[in-house]
């Protein structure tokens, strides 16, 4: 069935426009090099055991914060764990 009926344009712009709102998925920094040092932060990708083991959990701002704080370890400076509070 393509092209799309003209009737169904109006609708594919719409879906469109909506999804352009929604802020883009952020992956996973995984470098598949997962080993944990001494503190728990992974050698690979910088992120603690407990942000690896719940990554598919966390909401869109918890990766981010995650993210955040990456370069901050990589550099040595203490960051600690992003965990959610239940």
């Amino acid at each position: 069935m393509w092209p799309m009926p003209r009737n169904s344009m109006p609708t594919w712009k719409w879906m469109s426009a909506s999804m352009a709102d929604e802020p883009q998925p952020i992956a996973s920094p995984c470098v598949s090099i997962c080993a944990l040092d001494e503190n728990d932060i992974c050698v690979g990708c910088f992120r603690t055991g407990g942000e690896i083991s719940i990554w598919g959990l966390l909401s869109h701002a918890e990766k981010q914060e995650v993210m955040r704080r990456i370069p901050l370890r990589m550099d040595g400076e203490p960051a600690p764990c992003v965990v959610r509070k239940r």
